[in-house]
């Protein structure tokens, strides 16, 4: 079986881990069980660039207990948990191709690998999979029943594709799935980011002006975590909506030009280009830290950072310090400006990952049985699937909610009844 991955003799480690990410994981497991007795993904291969963590791991083995042909790569070069990688390898016999710490050229060269199996369907995180199909392996697409993407980011690109009409199969915005963003966007990433960053650093947060740049859904996780634990937080934003609600919740907003010079920790969840650059670290204080919850490496400008400074070097593991030329001091960076909380934590917890999983492996079953009704455009997560992901979630969590009455759902549907 073609595979590349770091360590085969890491993977008893991976088990034990990918079995206790799974006892979180009641939804996917649910599903899990009907995939294996109805088989949708029969004659079906799925071709994924995901992070590989433990969570990844139970959604890869569900979609093979469905009668998939999987192949998986990493969707960011530095979230790669190789354990996981090499259980998946040598126990499930699932192809990967993802190593932790890989450089760009093999980061590329393993979303070619998976490619070459051929897929019918893609699970994409931020729609490297996707981009590289339209540009070097067009002739994929006639084979394509769909797709889904996971990420703010990857759904961006992607309509912005649909838009100028260059799609060349449907696709299905898992992102935008109440049960994906309002809870893995808002509750995964604010935990998981205050928890690489603290594993990087083992810096207290309490008393710090904690700067978060960008208040969506990540955004709002991430400074209501930084908030609990005691920082000072002020958001950054361009959206007026977004910055009043922020100003609602307590927090201080202000132009980034004003925060830089009195910040202490930096985190970009934005999803765009240089957030954070020249003139704000000309500004910082010495000894600030910067991180980046935000997907690529590209919200903060560190081709421009590098050019500013006179030494870098590492500080300690996922710890990278930049001595800026012109006044002496101290930049610290942390996890490359890759995704902190996968960098140098784990990623989310498999509480929210269940649902996140949930949506992609029942779209991706949707794909499969609706193929023929859907046109080159990016679909929402039916409403209703969405909804039955939350009752199942809340199943799992042992919760239970009331129903409307007879009465109720009359006076809802009608007009006649008044006030």
């Amino acid at each position: 079986m073609k595979c590349d991955v770091k360590d085969l003799s890491l993977a008893k480690k991976g088990r034990l881990r990918v079995e206790w990410a799974a006892q979180d994981m009641p939804v996917l497991e649910l599903i899990r069980k009907r995939f294996q007795k109805e088989k949708p993904f029969r004659d079906t291969t799925i071709a994924c660039c995901l992070h590989v963590t433990t969570e990844t791991a139970n959604l890869m083995i569900t979609l093979a207990a469905g009668g998939a042909t999987v192949a998986l790569c990493a969707s960011n070069p530095l979230s790669t948990q190789d354990d996981v990688a090499a259980f998946l390898v040598k126990e499930c016999k699932i192809p990967v191709f993802a190593i932790n710490g890989e450089d760009n050229g093999t980061y590329y060269r393993h979303i070619a690998q998976v490619l070459d199996f051929e897929p019918n369907i893609t699970i994409d995180d931020g729609a490297d999979l996707v981009s590289t199909i339209h540009i070097k392996r067009k002739d994929l697409a006639s084979k394509m029943l769909g797709g889904t993407e996971e990420t703010t980011t990857g759904v961006i690109r992607l309509k912005s594709m649909e838009k100028k009409g260059l799609l060349l199969y449907p696709l299905i915005a898992v992102n935008d799935a109440k049960t994906k963003h309002l809870f893995d966007n808002r509750y995964g990433t604010g935990q998981s980011t205050i928890d690489g960053i603290l594993r990087a650093t083992n810096r207290l947060i309490a008393g710090t002006n904690f700067v978060v740049a960008g208040y969506g859904w990540g955004g709002r996780g991430v400074a209501m975590r930084a908030k609990g634990l005691g920082a000072n937080v002020i958001i950054l934003e361009i959206d007026p909506l977004k910055a009043l609600e922020a100003a609602m919740d307590g927090f201080t907003v202000m132009p980034a030009a004003k925060a830089a010079s009195i910040g202490d920790i930096f985190v970009t969840v934005t999803g765009n280009i240089s957030v954070l650059r020249s003139e704000h670290f000309l500004k910082m204080k010495d000894g600030v830290i910067l991180a980046n919850s935000g997907h690529f490496n590209v919200e903060i400008d560190l081709i421009r950072l590098r050019k500013l400074s006179k030494k870098v070097n590492y500080v300690r593991e996922h710890v990278q310090g930049y001595t800026l030329k012109k006044n002496q001091r101290r930049i610290y960076v942390l996890g490359e400006g890759r995704l902190i909380n996968l960098a140098a934590a784990e990623g989310h917890p498999a509480q929210v990952m269940d649902m996140s999983f949930a949506n992609q492996s029942l779209g991706a079953e949707y794909i499969k049985l609706n193929s023929d009704k859907l046109e080159n455009k990016v679909y929402p997560i039916p409403e209703q699937m969405d909804k039955n992901i939350a009752k199942l979630k809340l199943i799992g969590m042992d919760i239970k909610i009331d129903r409307l009455t007879a009465q109720q759902k009359k006076y809802l549907s009608s007009w006649e009844m008044g006030t």
